[in-house]
């Protein structure tokens, strides 16, 4: 596969055989995505004679930069990229036909839009769950002990213990909300600590049942010194942690959330903070990250009130949606997108595909989760 790399300006090219060309626009492109989709070991799937011209864009895909697609063949997309019906209908209006994901969830993405203009459209379903369980893991150990805070104590030659103090997690209840690939990989982990294990999730995993105990959301919450979370995004997910589901925990049990934003709402956790029915929170998400993660904007002012309030507090941290962020996670990424564009352009069945294919237009779509539940595969 011969691969051309381009920014907003196109190249022309011609070979001196037949080869098969296609355009492939990617979106929310930083530094590392061009270096591992272009290193993509998976390139190998292509014919040889395969062209592909890329134009990398740094900015997210929406309504407004749905134009600096046209004349592509295949878009290539991340997690707070738009595909609402409407982006997906100018984008077909434009010739594309194939929707690459760099991630696995698609909460993002019109799937049924997307099955009535005939789109392909597939994600990346498992990219090193371990990535993530592992900073989940760093995460819960980061607050609990406090070593964020004794870091910049100690730059400033600080080294008094008063205000640090944690606990042992040797014993403690943790539980899971959704038991997928990830949740169960953090289950391991939690299990070598020494702690009991508790999980909620409607579509039972024989892998977490060797682990520990599948329970009602209810008794979860209430036994549970530490709740992560690690559910996809979907109508029935939203907000699955409420003002209701806040006040059944305990007042000084941990939130862990690695997953999707909207799986918390925001209001309502500030509000438990305030109230101290709420021990500690950490996010590697947050419900409206789209205006801020991924991007410097420590020259500007936030106008996010909710953001900033959850910064001001001692015992919350929040990163920036960096938990799948490792070496392995990119380079798996990379290979299962040009893995799947290949699918596309030689027509194969793709078994990471999340509609029908695309000659079968209209059909519902075909997922590989189940819509308004916790899926185990994630």
């Amino acid at each position: 596969m011969q691969i051309l790399l381009y920014s907003s300006t196109k190249q022309h090219f011609s070979h001196t055989h037949k080869t098969f060309e296609m355009k492939l626009a990617v979106f929310s492109a930083k530094p590392y995505d061009r270096v591992y989709l272009t290193q993509a070991r998976a390139s190998a799937a292509l014919e040889p004679d395969t062209s592909i011209e890329v134009a990398y864009h740094e900015f997210a895909l929406n309504a407004e930069t749905v134009p600096l697609a046209a004349g592509a063949d295949a878009i290539c997309v991340f997690v707070n990229d738009v595909l609402s019906g409407d982006v997906l209908e100018s984008l077909h209006s434009q010739g594309v036909r194939a929707i690459l994901l760099r991630c696995a969830g698609y909460n993002h993405v019109d799937l049924t839009t997307a099955s009535r203009l005939g789109l392909f459209v597939a994600n990346v379903p498992s990219y090193s769950p371990e990535a993530v369980a592992e900073f989940a893991v760093a995460l819960v150990q980061t607050l609990n002990r406090n070593t964020h805070r004794a870091y910049n104590r100690v730059r400033e030659a600080n080294f008094s213990l008063d205000g640090l103090l944690g606990r042992t997690l040797h014993g403690r209840t943790v539980g899971l909300i959704g038991t997928g690939r990830i949740g169960v990989a953090f289950a391991r982990i939690m299990r070598g600590f020494g702690c009991s294990l508790l999980a909620y999730d409607p579509f039972r995993n024989d892998e977490f049942s060797k682990l520990g105990e599948y329970t009602t959301l209810e008794d979860l919450l209430a036994r549970a010194d530490i709740v992560s979370l690690h559910c996809p995004l979907t109508d029935g997910t939203r907000h699955i942690i409420n003002e209701k589901t806040l006040s059944q925990m305990k007042d000084d049990a941990m939130l862990v959330n690695t997953s999707r934003g909207g799986l918390v709402d925001t209001k309502a956790v500030i509000a438990a903070l305030k109230k101290k029915q709420l021990g500690g929170l950490a996010l590697d998400v947050y419900e409206h990250e789209s205006a801020f993660f991924y991007d410097d904007h420590s020259g500007t002012i936030i106008e996010d009130d909710e953001l900033m309030r959850l910064t001001t507090f001692h015992n919350v941290l929040v990163c920036g949606h960096q938990a799948f962020f490792t070496e392995e996670a990119l380079r798996e990424i990379a290979d299962a997108t040009v893995r799947n564009l290949a699918d596309f352009v030689h027509k194969r069945e793709c078994k990471n595909s999340l509609v029908l294919c695309s000659q079968e237009k209209g059909a519902a779509p075909i997922t590989r989760a189940r819509s308004g539940t916790i899926p185990i595969r994630i």
